[in-house]
């Protein structure tokens, strides 16, 4: 049915329980799923071998020992055992929903990449999967102290093996690689289908460690990312489909782009300077409009 991979950090600490978490969910929700854990990083070998699952050390790194996205991706495509493959970020714990969204999906589609916002919540202790309800509780208990994150946060890529053939040498953990893969996906005229409304995916709130948020945003390899994107950027405002309760829709009807002319610029980039432009006019306008508001209160005062 589908290979599922990863790129786990070091088992140690909050992150280690968050990413045993992850994995222990990715097994309870999709037992049929293919699991390959990649890196050598500590404690990889030993969760793949404590939990029955495939491991692959053979990941090519940048100079600065950061794992690269275009060997991951080659090498998941190389070895994978099925031709539906899914990059999921391993701190996500998934939910039955996420194999019967894609069930789904390639029941009624061929190509297509399948990708959605997540849930960020706290969880610091191991989660108790041993239970029927454990899944029940999960997504209850997320509602409850979980919130979306914004469409900046894509932490799955679900795909069919060869969409990626050609990956730049982007570093892992870095900005811009995953606006790069929804860009190349659209290029590759593959539906992209944002899958929110169906998945619930849950990120285990974390710091990121040694690695600062500057490195990952603004750092050497960030802006090495930001590179080789080139123009090659895709969010989820790009998605040409949607997946929802009543099955697949087209993100592109005519009602839609009217309440959110503002996706048409991720589709047609020749609008980035006319709505840059008119911004700016409304930026600077802005302390008029105010004073003219403020003009007609005053006045619709006075008359009454």
């Amino acid at each position: 049915m589908l290979t599922l991979f990863a790129m786990p950090k070091p088992f140690k600490g909050l992150i280690g329980t968050i990413q045993k978490n992850a994995i222990r969910s990715w097994i309870k929700a999709c037992s049929e799923c293919e699991i390959i854990l990649f890196g050598t990083d500590d404690g990889t070998e030993e969760t793949a071998s404590d939990l029955g699952l495939r491991y692959i050390s053979d990941v090519v790194n940048n100079e600065h020992g950061t794992p690269l996205v275009s060997s991951l991706f080659e090498q998941a495509q190389q070895y994978a055992t099925h031709d539906l493959l899914a990059y999921v970020n391993a701190d996500i714990i998934l939910t039955s929903d996420f194999p019967q969204a894609i069930e789904e999906l390639t029941s009624k589609v061929e190509r297509f990449l399948m990708v959605g916002q997540r849930w960020d919540v706290a969880i610091e202790k191991p989660w108790n999967f041993d239970i029927p309800e454990w899944e029940e509780n999960i997504r209850s208990y997320t509602e409850e102290y979980g919130k979306l994150h914004p469409k900046t946060g894509i932490d799955y890529f679900v795909f069919s093996r060869g969409l990626y053939d050609v990956i730049p040498p982007f570093a892992i953990g870095r900005t811009a690689w995953d606006n790069w893969l929804i860009y190349y996906a659209r290029k590759k005229s593959a539906l992209v289908v944002d899958a929110t409304a169906r998945v619930m995916a849950i990120h285990q709130n974390h710091d990121y460690g040694s690695v600062s948020k500057t490195q990952l945003w603004r750092g050497e390899e960030a802006r090495r990312n930001q590179r080789l994107m080139g123009g090659g950027y895709g969010t989820l405002d790009d998605a040409s489909h949607y997946l929802l309760e009543e099955g697949i829709s087209y993100a592109w009807s005519f009602q839609q782009i009217f309440r959110h002319p503002r996706r048409l610029v991720g589709r047609y980039r020749i609008l980035r300077i006319p709505v840059r432009v008119m911004d700016t006019i409304l930026e600077l306008s802005r302390p008029i409009r105010s004073a003219l508001r403020l003009s007609n209160i005053l006045r619709r005062t006075k008359q009454s």
